[in-house]
């Protein structure tokens, strides 16, 4: 499996949403919605509002990717990733991510 990197480190191409929508997969779009309804605590998302092919790429993009400050952060210094700011691993908005999820620091860093 390849890597599709998100501006704040994720790995796109790992995300089961991300499969669920590139696959037109319904089955594992709802199963993800379900198990992120737990696992975030939010019981009003859909297995639309996930629909995702990832930050930077083209086509759907789940509910968040509009508000995300980290994507738009991003955006705003025309960078495609956190990689490129020198902040990045000072950076109190990307450091959530980094602590919820090591890996995308590394995904980062490579």
């Amino acid at each position: 499996m390849g890597k599709i990197i998100a501006c704040c480190g994720l790995n796109c191409e790992a995300c089961d949403a991300r499969i669920a929508t590139v696959s037109n997969n319904i089955e594992l779009l709802i199963e993800t919605t379900e198990k992120w309804k737990v696992h975030y605590k939010v019981a009003d998302i859909s297995p639309e509002m996930i629909k995702c092919t990832g930050c930077r790429e083209e086509g759907a993009k789940m509910i968040h990717c509009s508000k995300c400050e980290i994507k738009k952060c991003v955006q705003s210094k025309h960078y495609q990733t956190c990689a490129e700011c020198e902040m990045m691993e000072k950076c109190e908005m990307v450091g959530k991510i980094h602590k919820y999820d090591p890996g995308t620091l590394e995904n980062l860093k490579s």
